[in-house]
Parts: C-alpha cells; structure tokens; sequence
C-alpha cells in the first residue's frame, strides 16, 4: 500500500505550463542565457539554483558553507517509471550564495543530488534536483509534475542498494514562499524530495513562476 501524504496537497490548482524559454525568439532566448536562465530551472549561468535556499536566515559566508556528507554511499542512478526517467546522479554543492548547484546545462538528462544533504535512505530528508527545460528543448524533470501519489521512484546507490520511494504529493511553491522547514532536515525518517522549476513562464529573472517539489516517503531501503 502506498503512504498516504504526509501533509495535505497544496490547494493551488497545477499551472497551466506557459511559454519555455526554449519556444522563445532566439533574442529572447540570448538574453536570458547571458544574464539568468531560471527560465530553463537552471538559476544563473555558472550554475546554481537561484530558487532553494540551502538554509533559512541570511545567506552563510563561504567559511560557513556545509560540509558534503562523509557517507560511504552516493546516489548514482535515478528511475522514474512513471514518467520514463532514468537518469544519472551527480553530486552537486552548495554555492556561496548559499545556493544549490545543478548540473551543466549540456547534461539535460542528468540529474544531482545535494551532497551537504541526507544520503538517500538513510535518516532525513535526500534532494535530487534536474532541469525542467534547456533552451534547446525539455529536460529530465519536464514531466514531474505529473507524478501522483503512489507512483514508485527507485534511488541507485554507489553501495548497489536500490532505495525505493513512494510519491505522496506534487506541490507548487512560489519562488518568493519555499517551505525550507519541509525540503530541507537531517533528522527524521529516510524521505526524497525531487524539485524543478513549473508553473507559467514569466520571464525576466523570475523565468518560472514556480518550483515544483515532490515529496515522497521510503517504501524499501534495498539492504540484503
């Protein structure tokens, strides 16, 4: 039986996915590029997501950055039947915004998981994030928002486990109001979050309106 959620759906009915970046005029599409690609979920051009805050309060100095997790085990392979995902799984940091790094915008099938963060299937709470889009066309995350509860993710560790999660909710977040109480946590039971960006593109330095999250719950933690 698949866990029920663990809180209630956000009441905001799914957006209506608006204009990509990638469906934009070439100028357009130039513009952002050089000055901010959240448009694509990308944040700014040397790499991090504008969009999670790795910590609540003021942004950390680089001397206080979170250290990566000393675990033996990494991610290395993501499945998403449902969505037909299969994806690898790098490690990405904390930038000294005290933003989460991402992968190249040349890997638009590969995802990355925040090392400063829960190992997946172990205590707290894991985070794998992946492009929703490039300019030059959809990438890994384009159809996470169309997740449902219930459906399987399969979490490949460099240790040979495979931890599976179960979804539980799909919510949309504005950028301005991201519950970092409800992504981020090093205590408490083995739980994933997937997160992109969604929602209607408006451009500018916003790009997406949204960030979409998925929260999922651990079914089996593939230990022999």
């Amino acid at each position: 039986m698949a866990p029920q959620p663990a809180s209630a759906p956000s009441s905001r009915p799914a957006p209506a996915r608006g204009r990509s970046p990638w469906a934009a005029p070439l100028a357009v599409i130039l513009v952002l590029v050089g000055v901010f690609a959240t448009g694509a979920g990308l944040g700014r051009t040397a790499g991090p997501f504008d969009w999670v805050p790795a910590a609540t309060g003021p942004t950390p100095a680089a001397s206080t950055l979170a250290p990566a997790r000393t675990s033996a085990a990494r991610p290395v392979r993501l499945a998403v039947p449902a969505i037909k995902v299969t994806a690898p799984v790098t490690p990405v940091g904390q930038a000294r915004d005290g933003s989460i790094d991402v992968p190249p915008l040349t890997q638009h099938n590969q995802t990355g998981w925040y090392d400063r963060g829960a190992v997946p299937g172990e205590a707290g709470r894991a985070i794998i994030v992946g492009h929703v889009d490039t300019k030059s066309g959809p990438a890994v995350f384009y159809r996470l928002h169309d997740l449902k509860p219930g459906d399987r993710i399969e979490v490949t560790r460099s240790d040979r486990r495979v931890v599976t999660f179960a979804v539980q909710t799909v919510e949309y977040f504005d950028k301005a109001n991201l519950p970092a109480d409800r992504v981020y946590g090093d205590a408490g039971p083995a739980e994933l979050r997937l997160i992109t960006c969604g929602g209607e593109w408006v451009g500018g330095r916003t790009g997406y309106q949204d960030n979409v999250i998925v929260f999922a719950a651990l079914l089996d933690t593939g230990a022999p």
